[in-house]
């Protein structure tokens, strides 16, 4: 005996599966979908509905050899309960790490943050706070996220980094939780009841496909790295887009259906704009709901329509899908609406695309187009690898991280063939399977892994990286989804269902165990570097940041280790070659120092800090004309650079050229007032030059832009003291021995300060609270 297969909409939303006597569903398909009096289950035939009603069968089928894995199907709430919780407690350990890596440069010192910026800036910058006019602006444009970061500091009150951490956090549990939605209609289609809602009909695919997505490592420097928020919301605005698409197939059915429809496809393309203002990716979304609607809403069979083009068949003219109208209609919003946005982005950018260097990205700049191919598989192939086993994380794939295959000869051609093998075996299952529901799930699955991988890919123009985790995070949903397919099919063609649960369990374990590992990675700088040396040991760059941060730690012998590194494994690594002669230059070894840089001009002649620090070695060396000349060519790469002022002014007062050292240290305070050495030795020349009225003038000037700085009081009382003006400098001295804890001078000082001006009430003010001080430690001592 037959039996059919019933569909019940319970009172939760999901949908409950019952078989009875009728018809087979493997090898019968209904022409409609069965209903029971009073589930609430229209029978309403609309496009939405149309595409998958044959195929519900075969969607509760695959949703069937998972029970053994997922028994019981939770409502939809507690799924979302469950899928936020676990998204959450894998990345929780990073809610209280520093700002690491890219951090520093497009939060703390990005100036679009602070409220002195004027909000419109945000729309003319990059991402990292540079003119997107500018050429060496890195052209990326997303102020939505800039804005967010601006958000963040305000309430946080100045950088500090665990409220950007913990709402990276949350987001990545909301997008979690919409995972379960998205999951839900790409395995089960859209189904309404007949009060609007829609029915869940793969309700154990779309919780394992969202906690297997909730628990991938390759989401950590999304989530744990505070600029992964681009990612971030890119993919939250992206799902909503998409979902927002669906909704426009609620109902079509009659005349005000078609301007409901209508509005949700504009407000999808118009959330598709708002994920590509948070980052480029996010336009990719206008190119899933195309591959959508004219697969699952359009029922369009790829393999059919290819036979009939190669056939020349006249009858696919009048197919169905041409003359559906309402689809032609969305297909033309969607194009204008990325076209627009595509137009506009390219007039933001202004002087055209980033220039790249070859470190960024060796296979672009390969002569042979043939060794640029191979590469770029290669690097697929590792971004699957990444994928499938996410245990080799690093922050950083380039420098040398990945070696160039240069011939067909290389090891490593073997695994962009295995990639190729397995895509081809998808393709070819989602293109000749016998099975719709396959072919359309593998289709879909096959566009969300590929489809918003596609800006990173370097085949439409070149990217500034070898390999980028963060641009993983929208395509692992596919791969997911694949993932969960593939077990539903091994379960269903395998006795043992045990194994099958036990490898699942494992995964999500494992998964999870190394999503808390390496968020504990990412919560400081030395950590998330050191990680790097066992994935990238051949990485220039991992070397550099060790050690810069043992440098900025102090530890210079160990720095320098380091720095030598980098400098053998990239011989052009000018950034490391500048940071060791300078380490080398404190340490006065100054032949080195002066060797490696001025390789590292040679190298990059538009290198300023090279140059300025190159001169800093001639002055050392008496070589001072041709100090000047480096000094000179530094501020001809970088006009606005006060410390290379700064170090001028020094060279022009050791050769005694007074009012050049003046002009020099001047231009160092106008381009940067709080500049207290250039202050500092302003006060000190004039001094020492008999100029004690300028002296005090300048010193006057310094003190009202930094108030508190012990270098300036002391210069300034010196000079006040030598015009016979005693109540200032002893003010002044009063206070540094006060800063300083010297509290017996401090009261001295003070004493004879009130002497000197009895009504001055700062000082009286000053000198109670030293004296209450003095008396509690004395208690203290009693």
């Amino acid at each position: 005996m037959r039996s059919q297969l019933v569909l019940l909409a319970g009172t939760n939303g999901w949908g409950k599966l019952y078989w009875s006597p009728g018809f087979c569903p493997c090898t019968c398909i209904p022409s409609k979908l069965c209903t029971i009096a009073g589930t609430g289950i229209s029978n309403q035939h609309n496009a939405g509905a149309g595409g998958w009603r044959p195929a519900v069968f075969k969607m509760a089928e695959l949703d069937a050899d998972l029970d053994h894995i997922i028994p019981s199907v939770l409502p939809p709430f507690w799924a979302k309960l469950v899928v936020g919780f676990v998204s959450l407690l894998c990345f929780a350990r990073s809610y209280d790490g520093d700002f690491v890596f890219d951090d520093s440069e497009a939060i703390v010192n990005n100036k679009d943050l602070q409220s002195d910026t004027p909000l419109a800036d945000l729309w003319h910058h990059d991402f990292w706070g540079s003119r997107l006019s500018s050429n060496t602006s890195h052209k990326s444009y997303r102020p939505l996220t800039v804005l967010t970061f601006r958000v963040n500091y305000y309430l946080s009150g100045g950088f500090h980094p665990v409220g950007f951490h913990v709402v990276n956090i949350l987001l990545h549990g909301g997008i979690s939780i919409l995972m379960l939605d998205v999951f839900s209609v790409l395995f089960g289609g859209l189904q309404y009841s007949s009060k609007g809602r829609r029915v869940h009909l793969a309700p154990r695919a779309s919780l394992l496909a969202a906690l297997l997505f909730a628990v991938h490592p390759v989401h950590t420097e999304c989530v744990a790295g505070v600029v992964g928020r681009a990612d971030l919301l890119c993919a939250l605005f992206f799902l909503l887009s998409f979902l927002g698409y669906c909704r426009a197939f609620k109902e079509t059915g009659n005349k005000e259906g078609t301007h409901s429809s209508t509005f949700w496809v504009l407000l999808s393309i118009f959330l598709g704009a708002v994920a590509m203002l948070c980052k480029e990716q996010g336009v990719t979304v206008l190119g899933l709901n195309a591959v959508f609607d004219i697969l699952v809403i359009g029922r369009l069979d790829i393999l059919v329509a290819v036979r009939k083009v190669l056939r020349k068949d006249k009858s696919l003219e009048s197919t169905g899908m041409l003359k559906n109208g309402g689809l032609l209609f969305r297909m033309a919003l969607l194009t204008i609406g990325g076209s627009t946005m595509l137009y506009i982005r390219w007039k933001i950018m202004g002087t055209g695309p980033p220039a790249f260097t070859e470190v960024d990205n060796p296979a672009s700049f390969a002569d042979s187009v043939l060794v640029r191919a191979i590469n770029y598989n290669y690097y697929y192939s590792l971004n699957a690898w990444l994928l499938l086993c996410p245990w080799w994380l690093c922050f950083d794939w380039s420098m040398g991280c990945i070696p160039l295959i240069k011939s067909v000869g290389d090891w490593r051609v073997i695994a962009l063939a295995a990639l190729w093998l397995c895509l081809i075996g998808l393709i070819f299952q989602a293109l000749c399977s016998e099975d719709s529901c396959k072919r359309r799930i593998l289709t879909l699955g096959l566009g969300f892994l590929v489809i918003p991988f596609l800006p990173a890919s370097n085949l439409f123009f070149r990217v500034g990286f070898v390999v980028a985790e963060r641009v993983l995070y929208l395509p692992s949903a596919g791969y997911c989804m694949l993932l969960t397919f593939g077990f539903g099919t091994l379960s269903r063609h395998t006795k043992k269902k045990k194994p099958v649960a036990a490898i699942i369990l494992g995964i999500l374990l494992i998964n999870a165990l190394r999503c808390v590992i390496r968020s504990g990675e990412w919560r400081s700088e030395d950590r998330l570097f050191r990680s790097a040396l066992s994935v990238c040991p051949l990485n220039a760059k991992v070397h550099y940041n060790i050690g810069k941060n043992l440098a900025d730690q102090g530890n210079q012998t160990a720095a320098i280790k380091y720095y030598r590194e980098a400098v053998r494994l990239n011989p052009k690594y000018v950034h490391a070659m500048n940071n060791l002669g300078n380490i080398l230059k404190e340490r006065n070894e100054l032949q080195e120092a002066e060797e490696l840089l001025s390789l590292a001009v040679q190298i990059q002649p538009d290198f300023a800090a090279a140059w300025m620090n190159l001169g800093i070695v001639q002055n050392s060396l008496k070589r001072f004309e041709e100090a000047e000349q480096s000094y000179r060519t530094a501020i001809k790469h970088r006009r606005k650079y006060p410390d290379c002022y700064y170090n001028l002014g020094r060279l022009y007062a050791d050769l005694n050229r007074h009012v050049d050292a003046l002009n020099a240290w001047r231009n160092a305070t106008v381009m940067k007032p709080e500049h207290s050495l250039a202050w500092n030795n302003m006060v000190i020349l004039l001094d020492n030059t008999g100029n004690l009225a300028q002296a005090e003038a300048v010193g006057r000037e310094a003190l009202q832009l930094i108030p508190n700085d012990h270098s300036l009081m002391f210069s300034l009382a010196n000079v006040l003291g030598k015009s016979q003006k005693y109540k200032k400098p002893q003010c002044f001295l009063s206070v540094l021995y006060h800063r300083w804890g010297h509290l017996d001078s401090a009261k001295k000082h003070y004493e004879i300060s009130l002497q000197l001006d009895p009504v001055a009430v700062g000082t009286k003010e000053n000198y109670s609270l030293l004296r209450r001080k003095l008396e509690q430690m004395q208690k203290k001592d009693v």
